[in-house]
């Protein structure tokens, strides 16, 4: 019997070890690449905001706006714009106008999901795309379709109400009262928004896993429970994440306003946008603008930072 030598036992390679300058080249270059983006978004959101705020503090005129030379006014400008009482009624008319929307987005748009989840497949496709078309479609068609619908003289809205027996609509002039463009303002930014909040919070909803709402089924849970002690909770941050968003979207809605009522009638729909291209264009006074955009700002970002309080507080007493 011939015994043979066992041959020795292979090591296992070793990778060869970087140099030094090789990992902090490494390191660097996620940096390197996403540094142009970087830079360009922050010249684009934030030299415009820097100089909105020096504007604000400057006597900023037309005179100024030609030749130059404006002279630094402080808080001055700021003084004028919070002790004007027509200021706090646009602010009052914003919020009023900004709840109102956002309360309808999340509610239509949390219906819009759950009905989605219950369809079958070929009209979820079918929903979705209509979904998508709406969102897709400019503000500016999106406003004229519905100064369309509701004309005085052709408009589709007074041809059915007339052709359904209401004989007062004939010839309905909408746009002359203030409630009444107050809510044809509403119903257009709610159009333009619900697409979006839905198919955000429909994506959401797939992720909740399915044995939960099978357990919750098997004890007795209906719809509505199911949705308030199942997908609420483990969605609620995607809630406040898409809540915040609309808040941020009906605030600074300037372009259907300006379109259908320009503010108007009365200044029944001006709110804080409008005003602000109102107090520049109108009287002259970019520096009063920046002014009431800067405050405009300030107002959004102190009521997302409540509600982010709000939520995180809650998520740390859970």
């Amino acid at each position: 019997m011939v015994l043979t030598e066992a041959p020795p036992a292979r090591r296992p390679a070793q990778r060869p070890v970087a140099a030094p300058g090789n990992r902090r080249r490494r390191a660097i270059w996620p940096y390197l690449l996403i540094a142009p983006t970087l830079v360009a978004t922050a010249y684009l959101l934030g030299y415009p905001l820097v100089r909105n705020v020096i504007i604000s503090v400057q006597h900023f005129g037309m005179a100024e706006l030609i030749r130059g030379g404006a002279g630094f006014a402080g808080l001055a400008n700021y003084t004028a714009v919070l002790s004007d009482p027509e200021f706090w009624s646009v602010v009052r008319r914003t919020g009023l106008f900004t709840a109102i929307n956002v309360v309808l987005i999340m509610v239509l748009s949390t219906v819009v999901a759950l009905l989605v989840m219950r369809l079958g497949r070929a009209m979820r496709l079918l929903v979705l795309g209509g979904l998508v078309l709406t969102w897709a479609t400019p503000i500016i068609a999106a406003t004229t379709v519905f100064q369309w619908m509701f004309q005085s003289q052709l408009g589709v809205v007074n041809w059915a109400l007339v052709s359904l027996g209401f004989e007062q609509f004939r010839g309905h002039t909408w746009f002359a009262d203030g409630p009444q463009t107050f809510a044809i303002l509403v119903l257009l930014i709610v159009w333009q928004s619900v697409p979006f909040a839905a198919l955000t919070l429909y994506a959401a909803m797939t992720t909740v896993p399915h044995e939960l709402h099978e357990a919750a089924r098997i004890d007795g849970a209906g719809a509505f429970r199911s949705f308030r002690s199942i997908t609420f909770p483990v969605l609620r941050p995607m809630f406040g994440l898409v809540t915040c968003l609309e808040v941020i979207w009906v605030g600074k809605a300037f372009v259907q306003i300006w379109v259908i009522s320009e503010g108007g009638p009365g200044r029944a729909t001006t709110t804080l946008p409008v005003y602000a291209y109102q107090v520049a264009q109108s009287l002259h006074r970019y520096d009063l603008g920046a002014v009431v955009s800067m405050l405009m700002v300030l107002l959004l970002g102190l009521a997302l930072l409540f509600y982010f309080r709000q939520m995180f507080r809650e998520e740390a007493t859970r």
